[in-house]
Formats: C-alpha cells, structure tokens, sequence
C-alpha cells in the first residue's frame, strides 16, 4: 500500500492541490487575493490557486505529524523577519491562513478536531493514500525501476 512517506512532498501535493479545486471541496475565502502568508513577507503569494496547495500542504502536514493546532501550523510555515539593518529574526506564519484552511478541511471531513489539535479523519487519510498512489502510478510510468517497489 503506498502512502504519504513514499512518493516526493511536491508531487502529492500539486496533485492533492488540483483534486482539491476540481472537487471545490476547499474554497479560497475573498480576503485570499489580498493575503499574505505572514509576517515575514513581502508580497501575497504569486501562484492564483495557492490557497489550494496550502490548504494540500496542511492536510499533508496534520497526516505526517499527528495531532497539531493552529499554533505548530504558523510555526512550520513561517521564516525569516528582515527587520531592516537589525538582526534577522524568526516570525510565525499567518494564524488567519492556517485556521481558515483547517475549518475548511475539517468541514469537508478531511480532518476531525481532538482535545489535543486536529488530526487526520479516515476519510482524509485514505484519500492522501489514493492521491500517493496515483502520484507513484505516475512516477512507475516514467521510471520503471520504481514500479517494483
């Protein structure tokens, strides 16, 4: 059975992304065209569907480390703070962004909330597990060295 671990993080994600759109499970709220990813950026993102791969990248990040709240979500997806000629410092990423994609995601039944954060609902886990096997299915295609594994 393939999962998550077996197949490249940008490959499953672009493609959880694009199953995401097609079946307008998630929807980017209005504010998304405006939005930066946090603090420590300049510009809004320049993809137009980045809210989609997100809100993937999330679902993939809840599947990998178990139970995780809005707070550990702005850590991961934060970075450097260039505050002028003083010192770099770390700054955590949108809190808005992560808790928007959650409530989406928990209310397409991808994600079930815990008393600890949220984690992944079956429904969710089996379809990361179908898009991992569709992405490595698609891999085999272009290496037939991988198909035996």
């Amino acid at each position: 059975m393939t999962t998550v671990y077996d197949v490249p993080a940008e490959m499953l994600i672009n493609s959880v992304a694009q199953k995401l759109k097609n079946d307008q499970k998630v929807m980017p709220p209005e504010w998304a065209r405006f939005a930066k990813t946090g603090a420590n950026k300049e510009l809004s993102p320049d993809n137009p569907d980045w809210w989609f791969v997100r809100c993937a990248s999330i679902l993939r990040r809840i599947y990998i480390d178990g139970p995780v709240g809005v707070s550990r979500l702005r850590s991961f997806y934060g970075g450097r703070h260039r505050n002028g000629v003083t010192a770099v410092h770390f700054s955590k990423g949108s809190g808005s962004v992560a808790r928007e994609a959650l409530q989406q995601l928990e209310k397409a039944g991808f994600v079930k909330a815990q008393k600890t954060g949220r984690s992944v609902s079956p429904a969710g886990q089996s379809f990361l597990d179908n898009a991992a096997n569709e992405v490595k299915s698609e891999l085999a295609k272009s290496n037939p060295a991988i198909a035996k594994y």
